[in-house]
């Protein structure tokens, strides 16, 4: 019987190779918008899952990552402890992060938006990329920035040493990374905290002004524009040292050994009004629930792979039903012959289950190919792993045996007296 399968399948070559091409577009639509997806969420939390934190302190109103309310440096202090002041209770170390929006204007004169990560490049919490030149220490000196290497050329810059300019001041690229860059977002660039809070107020120069009021000292920082940076041949000064006002966006904490995580989750929250701390785990689930589930692009890949699906079974099934009809007279002849109709519908089962293995090894090395030459030439990540590589192997083989058992409807009433017809 098995025979009669492939007879069947390989009798037409021209046909074969049209219901072939049908299958590895389905197939190959199906992976590849699964495999976006998968790659679209997972590069929006690697950050997230490459730092060594154990808790990250942020804003109530946080929602994501990239979308939160600012915490200032005083609070950082008040978890870390300083002189005479003791930190949170069960803290081994605090760093801080910021994180904003600004413009990149590219030494051809191009602009682009950027997203600036600051962070201690001495730090033990953030930080830790694979770097495929450069080195992440070389962000001491001011105004220096590392960027994914997928960036270089959206950047305007061809190779590390050339400079680019963020709000009126140099930004010269020191190093590039590698795996830590979102889909999501404008392209990430990273400076030290000092760089990328002058990044921030760029152009001006700030001033703390503190006053007593009832009985408590509010400091605020004050602008004022840098008479020198109207100039045309501008030497910017070194970057300040951030003062207790200056935003931050989240404290990085490390417990201390032995130290349980909730309990030391209470005390931060405790001493910091209007702040939660969320464990690296729940920030990662924060941010791929906000971008699967309250934007549209979950769906929008969704539904591009269940219009594969459907083509898939729209083409297998007109195949079948075409070489079933071409063949009925040899179906009514083993009917005649006294084969079951159980027979009948292994041939077509088997013939199925052959399209589906040939059309789905070819369209799943395709895929993995591309998804290869996208993440190198483009830095976009198509996500294929073993898990995705076997679920889409096991609906192509849904996608044909199903299509195969409406086929199987046009053999189950043949007479087997159409075999003696004219």
């Amino acid at each position: 019987m098995a025979s009669i399968a492939r007879k069947n399948l390989f009798e037409d070559v021209p046909r074969f190779l049209v219901a072939q091409a049908g299958i590895m577009f389905a197939v190959s639509l199906i992976t590849i918008q699964k495999g976006i997806l998968d790659g679209f969420t997972h590069s929006t939390v690697r950050l997230i899952e490459q730092s060594t934190a154990d808790l990250w302190v942020a804003h109530k109103s946080m929602e994501y990552l990239e979308l939160t309310s600012s915490l200032s440096i005083e609070q950082l202090l008040k978890v870390r402890g300083e002189k005479e002041r003791p930190g949170v209770k069960g803290v081994e170390s605090a760093e801080a992060l910021s994180i904003h929006g600004t413009r990149w204007r590219a030494p051809n004169g191009h602009i682009d938006n950027v997203r600036i990560f600051g962070f201690n490049p001495d730090g033990q919490l953030f930080g830790h990329w694979e770097m495929t030149q450069g080195q992440i220490s070389s962000l001491k000196t001011p105004y220096t920035l590392i960027t994914d290497k997928s960036n270089i050329n959206n950047l305007g810059l061809k190779q590390i040493g050339e400079t680019g300019e963020i709000s009126s001041l140099p930004a010269k690229l020191v190093g590039l990374s590698r795996n830590t860059q979102s889909m999501a977002s404008s392209p990430y660039v990273y400076a030290s905290l000092e760089s990328a809070n002058a990044y921030l107020f760029g152009g001006l120069s700030a001033k703390v002004n503190c006053k007593v009021v009832a009985g408590d000292l509010q400091c605020l920082n004050e602008f004022e524009a840098d008479s020198k940076s109207t100039s045309k041949v501008f030497e910017p000064k070194p970057p300040r040292r951030l003062n207790l006002s200056d935003p931050i966006t989240y404290i990085l904490v490390k417990a201390a050994p032995g130290q349980d995580i909730q309990k030391l989750r209470k005390n931060l929250e405790a001493a910091l009004p209007d702040t939660r701390a969320y464990t690296t785990q729940e920030m990662v689930d924060l941010t791929r629930t906000y971008w699967q589930k309250r934007t549209g692009v979950g769906f929008i890949l969704g539904l591009g792979a269940v219009v594969g699906f459907v083509v898939g079974i729209v083409v297998v099934s007109q195949i079948l039903y075409s070489s079933i009809s071409d063949h009925l007279k040899e179906f009514g002849t083993l009917k005649a012959m006294g084969a079951s109709d159980w027979v009948i519908y292994r041939v077509i089962t088997e013939q199925a289950l052959w399209m589906a293995v040939l059309g789905y090894v070819p369209s799943i090395v395709l895929c993995i190919g591309l998804s290869a030459w996208t993440v190198a030439t483009r830095g976009i990540m198509i996500l294929i792993t073993p898990t995705t590589a076997f679920g889409v192997f096991g609906l192509t083989i849904i996608m044909c045996v199903g299509s195969a058992l409406f086929a199987i409807q046009k053999v189950t009433h043949i007479d087997p007296a159409i075999v003696f017809k004219a």
